[in-house]
């Protein structure tokens, strides 16, 4: 007999509601109301001008230069000819002139488009031809790349920023190299700060918190990327909740995750305006200066992956930066898998701060942060859980549900299917695209796609893509799952699980896996220790890599890996 969707509902809410942690309010709570975010800038420069919002190399903005300089963009986009809803391309590092560019868009109500500055040619003109964009705003190292496109593109302006120009003479650490370059504005653009300093005071539209404010381009492996369609609400909610689950509400922050992502975007541009903090932004990771960067700032707060961090501690602390005033460690996921060692000796290298899994369950449709696990670290359970890719709980405001992926009908706990989510942050649709709108958003809930399960507990857990999941003489195995448990194998830095047709079990899973620096990796073996901890059908066939396919993202490039295996002759008989 179906599940009725009210019951469901409640029965998970009373689940969640049981495992709430102490102390932690159950509703979302606004720092300022449910204020657009170019709101809380003003806000925020209004009443702490002089509390430094950003800090770069030793460059510092306080709030009440990021608010001027912002409105002075939002000026000359106005005065330019830029209109309600029209699109503002930014292809920009972390950077500055970033936060100016974006806050500056959001209050003369135009739409951002981030943009991916390692794009080439392809990739930018096709972003600009499906945003629509008119203005481009660009890095101008990047002009050549450009200057490409320009013949195609119905960009009507563009402004270039020079990185060098928000950079102190002596830097409190070292640059990375190309940043501090002379400035090479090319002639078809006009530098940002010009533009700046020639603008005129002009009204600006009132700020409108359900206006489509943002075009955030899916960063997927297969497909052409789909523009998620954001408003300032969603950005607002987004970094509310995180404040609070994340015990974000005081304290420095350090963030060099790109900000063009969506990640980023939170982390660095949103959360920090939000809760009126100073975020410490670096144009790229660097091992060095984020020790360096820790100690001179007092940071509480870092977002990285586990890739970064395992780099930290194998460099060691030779200068001995005190890391103390350290308390969250947000890691991120994408090749390595945070695990109990890597979490211990963080902990031991870090002078006890937690590392704990960032956003452990989101996407660009739900503006990427729908769960939390802080709370959940004792003993190590958010690592050890079953099945082993645990999100924690939804954020306040948020809700989940699991479905069957064929009937649609409801999951019991415990069951897996496909997770739907239900949030204030859920995209209003994808740009252009009515049809994969409709297919995705169906009466209030987005349909992910995403293979997961809700436990007795109420926590969600992601098993993986629906198209990744690989069906075994009929039994479902998710590469998501896989990849957590072989990440415990000794010497292996990464691995990627993909499934391929089997003639004689409908498919198999293919694991490759990548060696860590000195390691020397035997498939044989590998096999032979899944065999000894692994239901027999979701044993993987092992395949030693040097390198494994990367997007521009971080992102595990599969669908290369499985054209590699579909290439390959067949298997002698």
């Amino acid at each position: 007999m179906p599940i009725k969707d009210s019951e469901y509902l409640a029965d998970i809410a009373r689940r969640v509601h049981a495992s709430w942690p102490a102390g932690l309010e159950r509703e979302v709570v606004y720092p300022l109301g449910e204020l657009p975010v170019s709101t809380y800038l003003r806000r925020r420069a209004a009443e702490a001008p002089e509390t430094i919002a950003v800090s770069f190399y030793g460059y510092d903005m306080t709030f009440a230069q990021l608010d001027e300089q912002s409105d002075r963009f939002a000026w000359y986009l106005r005065a330019s000819g830029v209109q309600l809803g029209d699109r503002v391309a930014v292809m920009l590092p972390n950077c500055p002139q970033f936060f100016v560019v974006f806050y500056g868009v959001l209050k003369a109500c135009a739409v951002l488009v981030p943009v991916n500055p390692m794009f080439k040619e392809v990739e930018l003109a096709y972003e600009l031809a499906d945003s629509g964009a008119l203005t481009l705003v660009f890095w101008d190292a990047l002009a050549s790349v450009v200057d490409e496109v320009r013949p195609e593109s119905r960009v009507e302006r563009y402004l270039s920023v020079s990185i060098g120009e928000c950079l102190p003479e002596v830097p409190a650490y070292p640059v990375p190299t190309g940043l501090d370059a002379p400035p090479a504005h090319p002639s078809f653009a006009t530098p940002l700060f010009e533009a700046l300093a020639g603008a005129v005071r002009t009204e600006l539209p009132e700020p409108d918190i359900d206006l489509l404010a943002a075009l955030n381009y899916t960063g997927g492996t297969t497909g052409m990327p789909k523009g998620c369609e954001h408003s300032q609400r969603h950005m607002v909610y987004t970094a509310a909740s995180a404040i609070q689950t994340q015990r974000l509400e005081e304290g420095v922050s350090l963030v060099y995750i790109p900000i063009f992502w969506i990640a980023g975007e939170d982390a660095g541009l949103l959360i920090p305006v939000v809760a009126g903090t100073r975020v410490v932004l670096l144009a790229r990771w660097d091992p060095q200066a984020v020790l360096a960067a820790i100690e001179l700032y007092g940071v509480t707060a870092m977002t990285g992956t586990v890739d970064n961090y395992v780099e930290l501690m194998d460099l060691g602390n030779p200068d001995g930066k005190s890391l103390s005033t350290l308390r969250y460690a947000m890691a991120m996921s994408f090749v390595k898998r945070l695990n109990p060692e890597v979490r211990r000796r963080w902990r031991e290298f870090s002078s006890d701060s937690c590392l704990l899994r960032e956003a452990a369950y989101g996407m660009t449709e739900t503006h990427t942060i729908d769960t939390f696990t802080l709370g959940f670290q004792g003993g190590d359970a958010d690592l050890m859980s079953e099945p082993p890719v645990f999100c924690g709980l939804p954020m306040p405001g948020t809700r989940f549900k699991i479905i069957d992926f064929e009937t649609g009908e409801l999951c019991q706990v415990g069951v897996e299917g496909e997770i739907c989510v239900n949030s204030p942050s859920v995209t209003s649709g994808y740009w252009g695209n009515p049809e994969a709108t409709r297919a995705a958003l169906r009466d209030g809930w987005l349909h992910s796609g995403d293979a997961g399960l809700i436990d007795r507990e109420g926590f969600l857990h992601y098993m993986g893509r629906r198209k990744e999941m690989i069906k075994v003489n009929g039994m479902s195995v998710f590469p998501g799952e896989l990849e957590v448990l072989l990440g415990a194998y000794p010497g292996l830095e990464s691995v990627a699980v993909v499934g391929v047709p089997d003639p004689a079990k409908g498919e198999i899973p293919v694991a490759f896996v990548k060696p860590a620096p000195g390691a020397v990796l035997d498939a044989a073996e590998i096999e032979q220790w899944c065999r000894s901890r692994f239901a027999g059908y979701k044993v993987p066939k092992v395949r030693v890599a040097s390198q494994l396919p990367m997007t521009t993202t971080g992102k595990v490039r599969k669908e290369l890996l499985r054209e590699q295996l579909m290439a390959e002759p067949p298997a002698a008989t």
